[in-house]
C-alpha cells in the first residue's frame, strides 16, 4: 500500500498538537484527518475509515479510552490500528489502554523523527495483513485471517485486533505451548513494550468470548490452545 493511500486520524483537544503531528505526517505523504475529542473521533472514524488512529487519552466530552472502546465495536473499523498519545505525567495505565482495544501508545512530547518512525512501525502491520489470507478451522471454529472473522456454532464473534491475532496465533498450532516472549513478539511486535499482564488480560477476554476450556495456562511459561 502506498503512503498516499494511507489515512491517519489524529485526535487531540490541543490544536497545536494536531498541527505539529499532522504537519510531520502529511510531509511523509500520508492523508491526515483530525478530531478534537472522543465523540468527534467516532464520527470521523466511521466516515473516513482510517488505517491508523493516533488518539489522546485525556479529552473533553469523551476521553480516548471510551472512544477506543466504541470504535472497536464497529465491524467496519475492526482492523484499524489505534495508538494512544499520552503525556508522561498522566495517570495512565498501559494495561487499561490495551484492555480498551489499543494496539500501542506514544508518549508525548515526542520528536518528529521518532514519531514518524513509530508510525511507520505501526503501519508495517498493514503490510503483513495484506498477505494473510489463510482460514483455519479448529475445534469447529472457523478463523478467517483475511476478514478478521471468527464463526463458532454458526455465530460470528467479533474480536478487537489484538485479541484476534492472539487467538489466531494459538490456533495456528493447537497443542503447542507458546511462550510469553514469543506471543509478545508475534502479536505485539518488537517495537512495542508491554508487560506479561497484558497477555493475561487478552486471554481472559478470549475465554469469556470463545470458551474457557479452550485456553490452557502453562504456569511460568505461556499458553496453548486445546481442542
Amino acid at each position: 500500500m502506498k503512503k498516499k493511500d494511507i489515512k491517519i486520524l489524529l485526535v487531540d483537544d490541543e490544536q497545536d498538537i494536531l498541527e505539529i503531528v499532522g504537519y510531520n505526517l502529511s510531509q511523509e505523504g500520508y492523508q491526515i484527518v483530525t478530531a478534537s475529542n472522543g465523540k468527534e473521533a467516532i464520527v470521523k472514524a466511521k466516515k473516513e475509515l482510517p488505517h491508523l488512529i493516533i488518539m489522546d487519552v485525556m479529552m473533553p466530552e469523551m476521553d480516548g479510552m471510551e472512544a477506543c472502546e466504541n470504535i472497536r465495536k464497529m465491524p467496519e473499523l475492526n482492523n484499524v490500528i489505534i495508538a494512544f498519545l499520552t503525556a508522561r505525567n498522566e495517570d495512565y495505565s498501559q494495561v487499561a489502554g490495551f484492555d480498551a482495544g489499543a494496539d500501542d501508545y506514544i508518549t508525548k512530547p515526542i520528536k518528529p523523527k521518532l514519531l514518524v518512525s513509530k508510525v511507520k512501525a505501526l503501519l508495517r502491520r498493514l503490510k503483513s495483513d495484506e498477505h494473510a489470507s489463510e482460514t483455519l478451522n479448529v475445534g469447529g471454529i472457523e478463523i478467517n485471517r483475511e476478514e478478521y472473522k471468527i464463526v463458532k456454532d454458526n455465530k460470528e464473534i467479533v474480536l478487537p485486533r489484538k485479541e484476534f491475532e492472539l487467538f489466531y496465533l494459538l490456533a495456528s498450532k493447537p497443542g503447542k505451548v507458546f511462550k510469553r516472549e514469543e506471543i509478545l513478539d508475534k502479536v505485539w511486535g518488537n517495537e512495542v513494550i508491554v508487560g506479561g499482564r497484558t497477555i493475561d488480560v487478552h486471554i481472559r477476554k478470549l475465554r469469556e468470548k470463545i470458551g474457557d476450556d479452550l485456553f490452557k495456562t502453562i504456569k511460568g511459561v505461556g499458553y496453548k490452545l486445546e481442542v
